[in-house]
């Protein structure tokens, strides 16, 4: 039988496959009877998922582990979720079919981080991030690290992704304005959510550690580039370790958004805004790739968005280049 996954379910279609536990909570209906309100995940995303009267085994399940469900995929207030008939526990499975890995090649990505990583020229700059990156242990946790557990680059080796894309946008935004500390731009963007390595967890699907809970990967990464700093025994000025710290505490941008300070520097303002433009077009392109994949032209309301969005099959650009005349006279006019 082939492998079902979730973003291939539709309304109606029978479900007998393996998930991962995302979240689960104990709920009662009107009438008082239990049930299990389940959010599960496999490679291609996450569903919600409901089980009617558990058996006590299915009520046991921690978050996190690998289970064997069959049921019917249903809709409930216009959101597709599966009503499970039997749900156990399962020790042998393919951690592929469960976490989604990047399709970028790794040592391309890295060999492109530290070449943005290179182009810091400010002597300073570099010691902050040789003391954070140059740390064998951790560099390779931030490589393997999730970018986020769901919205945005939720998937292995998505952090590095993310960065990287955020430190690129930086790069070509310093230059466009007036005062910039670029050096200094590149490098909070290369550190900002440095955090999340100690923030998530990850094995069968994309989880916070306790820690993450109580202080947040905002609090985590700028304590994490202090010890790094204190370890090396670095003189790094006091004045330039409170600017790096102050935008990675305000890359958030507002205190409702998880933010500590809000942006009071130029460098943290195009930081926030760099770092919110990359998760919200990856986020986009996520939520819009199902939808494509089923030949769907408007995803549901039931995303980051909270409102359907616009998803066309991708087709190839065969227009042809204008002549040259033709380029020269569109520049004029």
């Amino acid at each position: 039988m082939r492998r079902q996954f979730i973003r291939e379910l539709t309304q109606g279609m029978t479900v007998d496959a393996v998930f991962a536990v995302c979240g689960k909570e104990m709920r009662c209906t009107r009438a008082g009877d239990a049930f299990l309100a389940l959010e599960v995940s496999d490679r291609t995303g996450r569903m919600r998922a409901v089980y009617f009267r558990p058996t006590h085994e299915a009520a046991a399940v921690p978050s996190g582990a690998v289970v064997h469900i069959k049921g019917t995929v249903t809709a409930y207030r216009g959101t597709k979720r599966i009503s499970v008939d039997v749900m156990r526990p399962v020790d042998e499975y393919d951690p592929a079919e469960l976490m989604q890995s990047s399709k970028r090649d790794s040592a391309e990505v890295v060999e492109s981080f530290k070449a943005v990583a290179a182009s810091v020229k400010d002597r300073s700059l570099r010691q902050v991030l040789k003391a954070v990156f140059g740390d064998e242990e951790f560099f390779a946790r931030f490589l393997a690290c999730p970018g986020a557990r769901a919205h945005h680059h939720a998937h292995l080796g998505g952090l590095v992704e993310h960065t990287l894309s955020v430190a690129t946008l930086c790069r070509t935004l310093g230059p466009l304005y007036d005062r910039v500390d670029s050096d200094l731009l590149v490098t909070v963007a290369l550190l900002h959510d440095i955090g999340k390595v100690d923030e998530l967890a990850y094995s069968s699907t994309v989880s916070y550690t306790d820690e993450g809970r109580l202080l947040g990967h905002v609090v985590l990464g700028e304590r994490r580039m202090r010890e790094a700093v204190l370890r090396s025994n670095m003189p790094i000025a006091p004045e330039l370790l409170t600017k790096i710290s102050h935008a990675m505490l305000s890359h958030h941008g507002e205190l409702e958004w998880g933010s500590p300070r809000r942006p009071s520097t130029i460098e943290a303002l195009l930081l926030h805004h760099a770092d919110n433009l990359d998760a919200k077009a990856d986020g986009f392109l996520s939520v819009t790739g199902g939808a494509s994949l089923a030949e769907e032209r408007w995803t549901d309301a039931s995303n980051l968005f909270r409102r359907p969005l616009w998803a066309p099959s991708p087709v190839a650009d065969e227009r042809p280049m204008p002549a040259a005349e033709d380029a020269h006279q569109l520049v004029r006019a």
